[in-house]
């Protein structure tokens, strides 16, 4: 049975995707649990890019243990200095380099023949050699480029260096079939493939991303590139969830396997849509809300006498919840701590205090929680260190008939506390509007949403919001039965973002 490796680019390509900004802290976090997730290859971001990319990968090298660790960078050596200097106290060092191989990206944005094209491959690799024992070569756009002259390309990179070649579905055009094809003509026509690994980056332009991923591994792929969620630029990428899940339920299938941990790929999907902001689809596969829920009688009949009948996996498997009724006001710290640990969280004691803080007041609410509630606390809520901003205090007064006003209360990271009065379309318009008279606040709020993350009268509501300022975008969150209180708390979490 073959390993099929997973490359996972959540914090690179996922990153670039519309809106979905991480800050430091929260990329340290997302790479720590994909350390853990298992997933064999994290590339981490483009040292080459910016300041803040080079910094953040110099950073994740310190939290990652186990995976190989990668920077993206073209084929120069500037940029493979630049790479090299970002991974220079990572574990497990490792470069992916690329260049374009298809003719439309030569002509119009590239403006080199191929020739100029295979020279470059040959120095950049060959150059990347001297510093790095691992190095992927991508040649983007390989979808649509000439079979023969991207043979010629992987060939040179693996003469000079290469331990990986990846094959890029760019822009999301091929489908199953073509990339399965392509698979072996490589494999058949490249000097050397059979001492490298052969990797696949499927976008999901056309919606198959998993398919062709899928498809790939079947022809030959021993690697597949994707992301949490899916995320990434336009549509998207190959989803790591179905990735992984449709090689386990269906091992039979393509004799393969992977080395995730599937009962951690929950946590790491819910973590990553608190962070990112982007709420996954009720129907999404394998992490959607709905991917295990029965609403027909049939169905819901036949699940009560064989959950086979109508379930190829179970819950179990990927790890969520089942909402067992654990804790309640009376409990304590230590309960709370072995609750959080058996659900797979693993905190330090200032978190586990403040957290603790939070289960209490949830606790007087609510007359059960559930793990679905402190699993929404633990990654809801996120605590900035030294934060510029803390709500203190708020009281709303809203009518049909006259302006909503809301008196707010802050408290600063000078211990100062500052009061305000807003006036505004509703509650929270209002007491916004107080926040920013506060806060001297010129960031726009691009949007504004909620939703219920468990079940009941007394759920806890998620507030996510956008900000924009300048060319910075951020979210802030919070959860909180109230759903004013989330809305102020996530506002606030999104300023001390800025």
């Amino acid at each position: 049975m073959r390993k099929i490796k997973i490359f996972d680019t959540t914090l690179r390509d996922g990153e670039q995707s519309p809106g979905c900004t991480m800050n430091l802290a929260e990329k340290l976090e997302m790479a720590a649990e994909l350390d853990k997730l298992g997933v064999d290859i994290i590339e981490a971001g483009f040292a080459i890019c910016s300041d803040d990319d080079f910094n953040a990968i110099r950073e994740v090298s310190k939290v990652v243990e186990n995976a190989k660790l990668v920077s993206l960078a073209r084929c120069n050596k500037k940029d493979i200095d630049r790479a090299y200097e970002a991974l220079a106290e990572a574990k497990h060092p490792m470069l992916h380099t690329f260049i374009a191989t298809s003719d439309i990206h030569l002509k119009h944005k590239l403006e080199m023949t191929r020739e100029q094209v295979l020279e470059t491959i040959k120095e950049s690799v060959s150059y990347a050699k001297t510093k790095f024992e691992f190095i992927e070569f991508s040649a983007e756009d390989a979808s649509r480029s000439d079979r023969e002259f991207l043979a010629k390309a992987y060939t040179i990179a693996i003469e000079n260096g290469a331990t990986t070649i990846n094959v890029p579905d760019t822009v999301g055009y091929t489908t199953p079939i073509e990339i399965a094809d392509l698979i072996k003509y490589l494999k058949e026509n490249v000097k050397g493939i059979e001492n490298v690994d052969i990797s696949v980056h499927c976008h999901d332009d056309l919606g198959l991303g998993t398919a062709n991923s899928l498809s790939a591994v079947l022809a030959g792929a021993t690697q597949v590139e994707c992301t949490i969620n899916g995320i990434g630029e336009r549509a998207g990428n190959a989803s790591l969830e179905e990735i992984v899940m449709g090689i386990k339920t269906r091992k039979d299938f393509y004799n393969a396997y992977t080395d995730i941990n599937t009962k951690r790929i929950y946590k790491v999907s819910k973590l990553l849509s608190t962070i990112s902001g982007m709420v996954v689809a009720p129907n999404k596969a394998i992490v959607g809300s709905n991917a295990f829920a029965h609403e027909a009688g049939i169905h819901q009949h036949g699940v009560l006498k064989e959950r086979s009948t109508y379930e190829i996996m179970n819950v179990e498997d990927i790890g969520i919840p089942q909402n067992k009724m654990v804790l309640g006001k009376h409990s304590g710290k230590h309960a709370f701590k072995d609750r959080i640990e058996s659900l797979g969280y693993d905190i330090d004691d200032k978190v586990l205090e403040d957290k603790f803080t939070e289960f209490k007041a949830l606790a007087d609410k609510k007359k059960i929680v559930t793990d679905s509630d402190i699993e929404a606390l633990l990654i809801g809520n996120t605590n900035i260190e030294n934060p510029t901003y803390t709500l203190k205090s708020f009281m709303v007064n809203d009518s049909d008939s006259i302006s909503s006003f809301a008196s707010v209360s802050i408290v600063d990271n000078k211990d100062n506390v500052v009061e305000a009065i807003g006036k505004g379309n509703g509650p929270i318009d209002a007491a916004f509007g107080a926040i920013d008279s506060v806060t001297s606040n010129r960031a726009k709020l691009v949007t504004y949403s909620i939703n219920a993350i468990t079940e009941g009268e007394d759920a806890l509501g998620e507030v996510i919001v956008r900000l924009a300022s300048d060319d910075k975008t951020v979210i802030g969150r919070a959860v909180n039965t109230d759903i004013i209180k989330a809305s102020l708390m996530a506002y606030i979490n999104g300023l001390n973002k800025l």
